[in-house]
């Protein structure tokens, strides 16, 4: 009788909604200290509250469970809100956003030091960091589940450092095929 009661509760669980499916987020400085003792590539969503293609992004995407599922594998995975006030120590620097008006946080407010020290244009934008903190690329705008799996895969493999023109990307990019499956 546990056992069937046990059952039904996994059942329960796994079918609520993001149950399994749930991106591990972090601070920045906490994935930088887990790379010390176990190096892996950070993956940092770059958002603002007032974005629409950056809630698509985390309900579209980042809820998707192979996009999950390989990034809470692979990467370290970074939330930052690219107009928020938090103080972020990063690359022995320290970023502020001494403009954030707290009466404007659901609306447009002031970039953040560290959105402009990424050189961050647009929302959404995904930065991609190497095992030692370093900045692979930023990739703009939304995202769907298998156009992120090419950026995930791409730099997980380190495919991108024999990638120095546009022809030998777009050849990837052909050659490439998804396999995350899209949630209906």
């Amino acid at each position: 009788m546990k056992s069937i009661k046990y059952i039904c509760l996994l059942t329960i669980l796994m079918s609520v909604k993001g149950f399994a499916q749930e991106i591990k987020w972090m601070s920045l400085q906490e994935a930088v200290a887990l790379q010390k003792t176990n190096p892996k590539k950070i993956m940092m969503d770059v958002y603002t509250n007032w974005c629409g293609p950056c809630k698509m992004l985390d309900k579209n995407t980042f809820q998707n469970k192979d996009v999950a599922n390989y990034v809470n594998k692979n990467y370290y995975a970074v939330k930052f809100n690219g107009e928020g006030n938090d103080i972020i120590n990063f690359n022995g620097n320290t970023f502020k956003n001494p403009s954030y008006d707290a009466s404007r946080a659901n609306t447009r407010n002031s970039a953040h030091q560290l959105a402009s020290y990424l050189q961050i244009s647009a929302y959404p934008t995904i930065v991609f960091f190497d095992e030692k903190g370093n900045v692979i690329a930023p990739i703009r705008g939304y995202q769907t589940p298998p156009q992120l799996e090419l950026y995930l895969k791409m730099f997980k493999q380190d495919d991108h450092k024999s990638i120095d023109t546009q022809d030998k990307f777009n050849a990837y990019y052909k050659a490439f095929t998804p396999q995350f499956v899209v949630s209906q």
